[in-house]
């Protein structure tokens, strides 16, 4: 039997996968972050989250 992978590596696993799309995400959060709102970067959230999942379904 193959040894058990615990969640949270297998999220870290899923995170490094997706440094481009969380670089951009973090960018756009700082570029305005005195007056950020609901839904500000949306778009770049979607990315990678969708990134996220994709790699976690592939680990």
């Amino acid at each position: 039997m193959p040894p058990r992978t615990r969640p949270i590596e297998k999220f870290a696993q899923a995170v490094a996968k997706c440094s481009t799309e969380a670089s951009v995400y973090g960018k756009c959060i700082v570029a305005d972050y005195n007056s950020v709102h609901k839904d500000q970067c949306f778009t770049e959230f979607l990315r990678l989250k969708n990134c996220y999942l994709a790699a976690a379904k592939k680990s």
